[in-house]
């Protein structure tokens, strides 16, 4: 490429940027509709503005989103900090963190302190668990309002806070008064960064799913990964369990390795998304909380009798939606325990009747009732027939690696568009242009190109230089049909590497007669594909077979 990594992370940004801004003006294929808002747009524009030259943008604070406060932030640190004796902490001690600061507080009478509140809500001092009123020791009619001393410089009082204070005929004095801080009054990113080696990584943010935190800790951060669990579960109601991921995503079964770091090892949990209820277990099952909005992107592109084939189902989350809104749904799962789960689900939203649920390999269920209910359908599709066929294959580390399962799938002359099944594959990309990429990626799989005749949707941000894709097309009719041989029904015969094979006029598959002169060689294929007219040879399981002839 000769960029320097600078660049290359420049052009990335760039399209990135380019991306977001042409979801919002148009969309050029019907099943990608994009589901992108302006917040999130002027989000990613402002994130980048500061390292493209030449980029600058101004948006309007509380109109798209909100800045944080660069300034009170540094403050913070300062005035908000536990007590330094904590750092490198390893085991959680609450009572270690208390810390005295001083605050500006104002003396009111007991009857008007609730109002005098209201008015000054924007001064008034706001920390986890701390009350804004408190008794005053010396005088029991009158309370103490706590003010916060960032908005409060040098203890004194501007100028509109004097005017509520003479309207309510309260005297303005700024007093100081030593208030005690707790482990309670202090965030869980006050916590940690207080615990943590100064100048490291603070994490404190986590996925949710259901009463379990899931973490994915730094090298740095193990020595303390308990601690911060226990935090996360003192800080955030709900969440009774926090897990750390040890092992990446396994390929075959979308799970990893976790280890609970705090609170109740039970991992069977029960997640809501889109006003739909899943149960699941954590551990051995793939669910991901930051797909909610693909999830739904995806259902609303179906009309009621429209038809799913949901390849990588999981527990259900497009399958289960799109039988709620009365599509036939065909969904399939290669892990057990995933399709337990979505049998379970499907039961528990009341869809068991509308879900066909299958337990096999991604391309096996491709090659078989996907190949066998199209088969039966296409042929009765017209024009202008309102009824489309969806085929979703959330497996982004290998799903692109599957489509070449669509080459011929089906046996017959070739027809119209209508009824032709839309595929939404997605997969990871690190390329400097993702959208590119992948495009590339799954011609090379079909065989044939998808300039004008597909569409990609930036799903999310995976990790750095690491974007998650869909990428949505037609099957082209020349990719999807092969035509019936025009010796259907004669006897053939092939030979490939000593292997004799005579085909099937029926399915196209053709089943293995003898291997010429080496008959202990006979498991080492099992079935062969026949392309009628150019005669070519497949095994189902090995992608290329080279050597063969038409045997005379």
């Amino acid at each position: 490429m000769g960029q320097t990594g600078t660049s290359v992370r420049r052009d990335r940004t760039l399209w990135r940027l380019e991306y977001s801004a042409r979801l919002l003006k148009t969309n050029d294929f019907r099943t990608a509709a994009a589901n992108t808002s302006f917040p999130a747009v002027w989000t990613l524009l402002a994130r980048y503005s500061g390292i493209i030259p030449g980029l600058f943008v101004v948006v309007r604070k509380n109109r798209f989103f909100t800045m944080p406060d660069t300034v009170e932030d540094k403050a913070d640190l300062r005035l908000y900090s536990p007590h330094p004796g904590v750092r490198g902490m390893t085991q959680l001690d609450r009572e270690a963190f208390k810390r005295t600061i001083v605050v500006p507080v104002l003396k009111v009478k007991t009857e008007i302190v609730y109002t005098l509140l209201k008015s000054l809500k924007h001064v008034v001092l706001q920390r986890p668990g701390l009350k804004r009123v408190i008794e005053d020791p010396g005088d029991e009619n009158s309370r103490f309002l706590i003010l916060d001393p960032h908005k409060i410089p040098e203890f004194s009082l501007g100028e509109s806070e004097q005017e509520v204070l003479n309207q309510l005929n309260v005297h303005p004095e700024v007093s100081k008064y030593n208030l005690e801080l707790t482990y309670e009054n202090f965030k869980s990113e006050e916590i940690l960064r207080a615990v943590l080696p100064e100048g490291q990584e603070v994490t404190s943010g986590f996925s949710r799913v259901g009463h379990i935190a899931h973490l994915n800790l730094r090298d740095h951060q193990l020595p303390y990964r308990h601690l911060i669990g226990q935090v996360i579960i003192d800080k955030n109601p709900g969440i009774t369990c926090v897990v750390n991921k040890t092992s990446i995503i396994d390929s075959t079964y979308r799970n990893f390795q976790m280890e609970v770091l705090a609170g109740e090892s039970n991992l069977v949990t029960k997640v809501k998304e889109n006003n739909i209820v899943y149960e699941l277990d954590f551990s051995k099952v793939y669910w991901n909380p930051r797909l909610s909005t693909e999830h739904s992107r995806i259902v609303e592109l179906l009309k009621p009798d429209d038809v799913l084939f949901d390849v990588f189902a999981g527990i259900g989350p497009f399958a289960i939606p799109a039988a709620k809104k009365k599509c036939h749904v065909f969904a399939n799962d290669l892990n057990p325990e995933s399709y337990n789960w979505l049998l379970h689900n499907c039961k528990l939203n009341k869809v068991d009747d509308k879900i066909k649920a299958f337990n096999m390999d991604g391309r096996d269920f491709l090659l078989g009732p996907v190949r066998e209910e199209l088969s039966k359908e296409l042929p009765l599709q017209k024009e202008g027939q309102k009824t489309s066929f969806h085929i979703v294959m959330n497996l982004p580390a290998l799903a692109i690696e599957f489509l070449d399962a669509f080459r011929h799938l089906l046996v017959r002359e070739p027809c119209g568009t209508a009824g032709l099944p839309t595929v939404h594959c997605y997969g990871f990309s690190k390329h400097e242009n993702p959208a590119k990429d992948i495009q590339q990626r799954a011609e090379a799989s079909l065989g044939t190109s998808l300039d004008g005749r597909c569409s990609t949707y930036l799903v999310r941000n995976v990790a750095p230089n690491k974007e998650m894709l869909c990428i949505s097309f037609q099957i082209p009719v020349d990719v999807l049909c092969k035509r019936p041989c025009p010796d259907e029904g004669k006897d053939q015969t092939y030979v490939a590497h000593g292997f004799q094979a005579t085909p099937c006029a029926v399915s196209g598959w053709s089943h293995l007669v003898s291997p010429v002169g080496h008959s202990s060689h006979m498991t080492r294929i099992l079935y062969l594909v026949v392309e009628c007219g150019g005669c070519r040879l497949e095994p189902a399981h090995v992608r290329q077979l080279q050597g063969f002839t038409r045997a005379r």
